[in-house]
């Protein structure tokens, strides 16, 4: 009992000052100590930048910044001492050991049959997987009935293929360009201001270009949702003899950690229509969003492909 009622102490002691939860990862603390888990710590510095405030931390009201902050390892190390329930089977474990346990050891993980890739949607508890295994029915479906499943799952795979082949079929044109950009932040005079990005010009293919980029495309005020997404624009300022056809994709730049997906674009340029529409910036959610937002600047890589007829 006195060592339960230790923990619990601990627990309010180590918890994250937003979120008032053990941090899983990072810990960050302000000038005066006060503890912030990694989400929480980003998501503070993407909503100042949005209202275009300076982030200050919770408890005391202190500035924090990337550059103001600290790790704090001792209670990152302490954090990962504490025990923590196991959600398949209640027993207990050491952080440090929960995420091994649950992955590979304990009998209660939610698990799924190893004829998946033949269709089988039968996911249970690890500990009934074998007696599943020795009933299941998908080995023994006729080549016809497998045929089925397997068109439905290579479709998905052909997607994905599609997307590496046209980007291997990209690095096969004769003039190709890419540079890093870096997207600074600036505001409008609207009544809700809202926080957009530009690039200064850069060159690739001997043209003049520039990337703007907003948060939010439909919403009016961004600040009010939780839900963070970036759009972009390119821009041709130089002027052309002739339509110019490019295809692009922006990628994470090679000193972060963002996760961006390669989606590629395309578009026909001319001195009438000089720019494309915006169009979403592919990132995987908004936690990585915010970490775009946090930071002072935007650094990205932007790959340029002309087609020639």
């Amino acid at each position: 009992a006195g060592s339960g009622k230790l923990e619990e102490r601990l627990y309010s002691v180590l918890c994250c000052t937003v979120c008032l939860d053990l941090p899983k990862a990072s810990v960050y603390q302000c000038t005066n100590g006060h503890l912030m888990c990694a989400g929480c710590f980003i998501h503070l510095l993407a909503d100042a930048r949005l209202k275009e405030e300076q982030a200050t931390c919770p408890n005391c009201r202190c500035e924090i910044s990337k550059s103001l902050c600290c790790r704090n390892l001792a209670v990152e190390k302490a954090v990962s001492e504490l025990p923590s329930e196991c959600g398949f089977c209640l027993r207990q474990f050491p952080r440090s050991l929960l995420e091994r346990h649950q992955k590979e050891e304990c009998q209660d993980r939610v698990t799924q049959c190893k004829y998946k890739r033949i269709g089988c949607p039968w996911h249970g508890p690890f500990h009934e997987l074998t007696v599943h295994e020795a009933a299941c029915a998908h080995p023994t479906k006729t080549g016809n009935e497998l045929m089925e499943i397997l068109d439905e799952m290579d479709q998905s795979h052909r997607k994905e293929m599609q997307l590496y082949n046209s980007i291997f079929s990209l690095l096969s044109f004769e003039k190709i360009g890419y540079t890093e950009v870096q997207f600074r932040p600036y505001r409008t005079d609207d009544f809700i201001t809202r926080l957009y990005y530009e690039t200064p010009r850069f060159t690739v293919l001997n043209q003049t270009w520039v990337l703007k980029a907003r948060v939010n495309d439909s919403e009016r005020n961004p600040n009010l949702s939780c839900k963070r997404t970036l759009s972009f624009q390119l821009l041709l300022k130089s002027k052309v003899t002739a339509p110019l056809e490019c295809s692009f994709l922006l990628l994470k730049g090679p000193y972060d950690d963002v996760k961006i997906s390669p989606v590629i674009y395309h578009f026909v340029f001319t001195n009438e229509s000089n720019e494309t529409d915006y169009v979403p910036l592919p990132i995987v959610d908004s936690v990585e969003c915010n970490k775009l937002l946090a930071a002072k600047n935007i650094n990205l890589r932007l790959f340029l492909f002309q087609i020639q007829k």
